[in-house]
């Protein structure tokens, strides 16, 4: 056992430059583990607050002014780092710590751990079921809350290897469709700057039907076929256009609402015309029976829980009685510790619910969401494509495929 020794915070900054607050753990025998906490643009009103009331600085000294709460813990035991943090902070929604500091202090004890036994992360948290590589999906075109004024109302257009047979073709042909959607929109437009989204995506001047279409014409300037070798996906992050008085969807970049039933609509006839193997946030967050409506539809596509589901083991028991969802995204911080995010994660598998690990907009150099994805038998990791963040994420699961510890891609083409 790796018994935590010292624990030390600091705040630092995350890829839009927002706080971010990283953690240091070290243990008995020496061991040591670090992570730091990613922050998300579009953010579901029952996800775990990032910070306490006084922002990070003061989470940071919340932590330490409390740190011998978790000294003596056993580093490897999710659940007991997990008590530990609650006897500093038992609010429902970590109000009082933040759920920065429970994400970055819970993996950073499994850093720790792993390291202690001379194992890989992914080994530590894996309950003994057998790990399996995620699809990447990408972020290649970016609008809404991750992009700026005049591009589409959309929050992301993906793009997913679906025939891929190893990892490294799954990661490069991400790379390719990406590459090819800038020449595209170079094309039709002389001026455009290359512009990038807080995701790497391209953020265009393009409203909601021009992007799907750019978007699938690049995969077949490829050669590729969708829904045969690629498939696209679209994040809808509905919950940002939802407007509760007038009970309408506002898509005020192209100027249309839509009632409730328009909405499903619309996410239906995109589905349909460009053989969409994702839907997320189709509807808003609250949205369940709406959502249960898609799943019936289209029971061949992931249409997919985040705002609607935000890690929370207890929404994701209301979205499988409800038939919701077919799957839900796993985001650590969404539910503040690992302990409760792993939890959430095998009642979502127990009922067939396809897990999709994910970065958030706001990102650290860390590549710790690689190894949970794979712990978790993920179907797919939405880890961007382009920047440094980004990258770092699939650079790691290029280094695990070298170690033979993981039996291949997940069955996604068959599911599709």
């Amino acid at each position: 056992m790796a018994q935590i020794t010292s624990v030390i915070g600091r705040t630092l900054y995350n890829s839009r430059g927002a706080h971010a607050i990283e953690v240091d753990i070290r243990t008995d025998g020496g061991s040591f583990g670090r992570a730091c906490s990613p922050s998300g643009a579009s953010v579901g009103i029952h996800e775990a607050a990032a910070f306490g009331k006084g922002g990070a600085p003061e989470s940071v000294s919340l932590l330490t002014e409390h740190s011998s709460e978790l000294v003596g813990t056993d580093a490897a035991d999710t659940g007991s780092v997990h008590d530990a943090l609650r006897r500093i902070d038992d609010t429902q929604g970590w109000s009082r710590l933040g759920g920065s500091v429970a994400y970055a202090v819970s993996i950073a004890a499994v850093e720790a751990a792993a390291r202690a036994e001379k194992k890989q992360f992914f080994e530590m948290i894996s309950g003994g079921a057998k790990p399996a590589f995620p699809y990447p999906i990408g972020n290649i075109l970016g609008g809404g809350a991750h992009a700026g004024p005049g591009t589409p109302d959309i929050q992301e257009v993906l793009v997913c290897p679906i025939g891929a047979k190893t990892i490294h073709d799954a990661i490069r042909t991400n790379f390719e469709v990406h590459a090819e959607l800038g020449g595209v929109l170079r094309k039709r437009d002389t001026g455009f700057t290359n512009g990038r989204g807080d995701e790497g995506g391209w953020a265009p001047r393009l409203d909601n039907e021009e992007a799907l279409e750019l978007a699938a014409r690049a995969c077949e300037d490829l050669g590729y076929t969708l829904g045969r070798e690629v498939a696209l996906g679209v994040d809808f992050a509905s919950s940002t256009q939802w407007d509760r008085e007038r009970g309408a969807y506002n898509y005020a970049r192209t100027g249309s609402v839509h009632t409730p039933g328009e909405q499903i609509e619309f996410v239906s006839g995109l589905v349909e015309k460009y053989k969409l193997a994702y839907a997320e946030d189709a509807v808003h967050e609250e949205a369940f029976s709406e959502m249960a409506e898609l799943v019936s539809r289209f029971p061949h596509v992931l249409i997919t829980g985040d705002d609607l589901t935000v890690t929370n083991h207890e929404i994701i028991g209301r979205a499988i009685a409800a038939k919701s969802c077919n799957a839900a995204i796993l985001k650590v911080n969404q539910a503040g510790t690992l302990h409760d995010a792993l939890r959430f994660a095998r009642t979502a598998t127990a009922s067939g619910i396809s897990l999709i690990t994910s970065h958030r907009s706001g990102e650290s150099t860390d590549s710790h969401i690689s190894h949970i994805a794979v712990a978790t038998s993920s179907k797919m990791l939405k880890s961007g494509v382009l920047g440094g963040e980004r990258v770092a994420k699939l650079n790691e699961l290029l280094r695990l495929s070298e170690h033979g510890l993981i039996q291949g891609m997940a069955e996604l083409g068959a599911q599709i």
